[in-house]
């Protein structure tokens, strides 16, 4: 139990002594003003139920926190705020604990499964993409750091219209290239042939509305999509020729993914394709069927009525018997739960699918799944550019091969501008180019409160001054450097005098299990992003007034050290759980 903790457990004690009242929490804040103390009380709650002034019960529970609890070394009360000042023994009990206390996981009795990525195969993976893997896998990972197992798992959508634009295009004009052959990576020759599918489209409908056809008939018409129609039409009836072109071109793409995957630092432990799971839901349609969950309309369409809950009526099932994505993700959904023994399922995916995942949620719920109420869709804001939105099929988008590649780039520039790295080895320079370029990708990304949308900025997130990876990464290693400088060693010291901001970094530290915890609920690597930030603020305002080698006295000199390895460990598990590593050195 932190200080903070241990403040808030002795008030509601003193609180019911002095006053009678149950489970009443009043706010404990870390002191940020001029005024003497370590917390700051706010007594304002508590006005209207005992009819007194603020001043007044702050006073008298500042008496009886004095009396009643062995915790305070003085208090003051300005305008209704309680300051108290915590006595010396509790910081470094503290700080004593935290270091004991280190990497301990109370374990829950929970699994939770986790989508994120679930890209298509007709395309590389972009900028937006990066955003979601980042989000998806540092929630996976913090979600272990409170204890949870995790299950992450991602549906590849292999099938369907535009995979067969790409399969077509290939045929037309690709001449039998291939990714081996050309010297290109699989995924990006696929979507190549997806942007080249759009471009002679585009042609043949120029050419049809020259000859007076309206557009909207000229778009149907053009021999190009009914082409890619047919071929639809004909893996779906499991046509060889066009089935061992789709397996081809989707092995070249898994090959292109898995490289992208490993660069970025992440994985999955299931995969689930769409072209196995698209006629899952189709067994569901039927039971709701019969249970009159949903209806069948003269055409044969099968609808569910979700007008009472305030959304509207949804196609299940065309006239025609095919499925639907909602049809799929059904049938998934049911599929992945009776699969695994999980308590929560979390939907990665951007906010413009909102809808539909309000949708599938109730539907889940009508046909009688309990675990419908545990399913959650993680929205998040589209990345944003300077100039504009992305548009895969016009070739626009950012690669997140390219982006990566250009983080690399970048941070290599700045180190060597910055003379940060001499004396280390090719290798050693290379890895740490990779760390901190990623470093400050990864951190840009996960700062930001997932819900809000974000404007990308490469030059912004490689600076090494500000809320950045690359300062993150400073701070760590110049605490490796202290440290082996002192050849340092672990020895507890319990007989000192901690000053200011020695005991507002044993605060943060002790923050850490709080914060994961916070996270894990809110399901935001913001929340560790901005922790890690803080941190590093005060440890670099507490090294610039504090010295450490030079010390004579060696007590405080290692208490000074010790604060410094726990603030390194510390930063390394926090940035671990945002998917980044660390270097040494820089």
């Amino acid at each position: 139990m932190n200080i903070k903790n241990k403040i808030e457990e002795k008030l509601s004690e003193v609180i019911l002594n002095v006053y009678q009242l149950k489970d009443i929490s009043l706010e404990v804040q870390e002191n940020k003003t001029e005024f003497e103390g370590d917390f700051t009380i706010v007594t304002f709650p508590l006005v209207k139920q005992l009819k007194k002034n603020p001043e007044a019960i702050g006073m008298e529970l500042g008496q009886a926190l004095t009396e009643q609890a062995d915790l305070l070394e003085s208090f003051n009360v300005v305008k209704g705020f309680l300051n108290v000042k915590v006595k010396n023994n509790f910081f470094v009990d503290s700080l004593k604990f935290v270091t004991e206390d280190f990497g301990v996981v109370e374990k829950k009795d929970a699994t939770v499964m986790i989508e994120y990525s679930s890209p298509n195969t007709n395309k590389p993976l972009h900028l937006g993409h990066v955003r979601n893997n980042l989000l998806g896998f540092s929630v996976s990972e913090i979600l272990k750091e409170a204890g949870y197992e995790v299950i992450k798992t991602q549906i590849i959508n292999d099938r369907g219209i535009h995979i067969c634009k790409s399969m077509l295009a290939w045929e037309k004009f690709g001449q039998g290239e291939t990714p081996e052959g050309t010297g290109t990576k699989g995924d990006k020759l696929v979507g190549n042939y997806y942007v080249k599918f759009d471009q002679e489209y585009k042609k043949e409908i120029s050419e049809l509305t020259a000859g007076g056809m309206p557009e909207e008939q000229a778009k149907k018409e053009a021999p190009l999509m009914k082409e890619a129609q047919q071929m639809l039409l004909n893996w779906e009836n499991g046509d060889e020729k066009v089935r061992a072109l789709w397996n081809e071109m989707n092995a070249w793409v898994y090959k292109g993914f898995a490289e992208t995957y490993e660069r970025l630092g992440v994985n999955f432990d299931q995969i689930q394709y769409e072209s196995n799971t698209y006629i899952l839901g189709k067994d569901l349609i039927q039971e709701g069927l019969e249970k009159g969950v949903l209806y069948q309309k003269e055409d044969g369409s099968v609808w569910c009525d979700l007008t009472e809950e305030g959304l509207d009526q949804k196609l299940l099932l065309r006239s025609d018997g095919t499925s639907v994505y909602m049809t799929q993700d059904l049938g998934t959904a049911v599929e992945r739960f009776k699969q695994n023994d999980i308590q929560k399922l979390i939907y990665t995916v951007g906010n413009e699918q909102d809808y539909h995942f309000q949708v599938l949620f109730k539907i889940l719920g009508k046909l009688g799944y309990a675990w419908a109420d545990h399913l959650y869709h993680l929205s998040y804001g589209m990345v944003e550019l300077p100039n504009g939105k992305m548009k895969s099929r016009e070739g626009t988008v950012v690669d997140a091969d390219e982006l990566m590649q250009e983080m690399y780039d970048s941070a290599k520039a700045k180190t060597i501008e910055l003379g940060k790295l001499e004396g280390l080895t090719e290798a050693e320079k290379e890895t740490s180019y990779e760390v901190i370029g990623q470093a400050a990708l990864k951190y840009f990304m996960l700062k930001v409160d997932p819900k809000k949308k974000m404007l990308f900025n490469p030059e912004e997130s490689i600076d090494f001054n500000g809320n950045t990876g690359p300062f993150i990464l400073y701070t760590y290693a110049r605490i490796q450097s202290l440290l082996n400088k002192a050849e340092y060693q672990h020895k507890e010291i319990t007989d000192i005098e901690l000053n200011t901001q020695e005991k507002e970094l044993t605060m943060l530290l002790a923050n850490y299990k709080g914060t994961v915890t916070k996270a894990a609920e809110l399901l935001s690597p913001a929340l560790i992003a901005n922790y890690l930030y803080e941190l590093v603020k005060a440890y670099n305002s507490f090294y610039q007034s504090n010295p450490v080698l030079k010390l004579e006295d060696e007590n405080i000199k290692q208490v000074r050290l010790n604060l410094s390895s726990l603030t390194a460990r510390t930063i390394k598990k926090a940035l671990r759980l945002l998917g980044i590593g660390t270097v040494d050195r820089m």
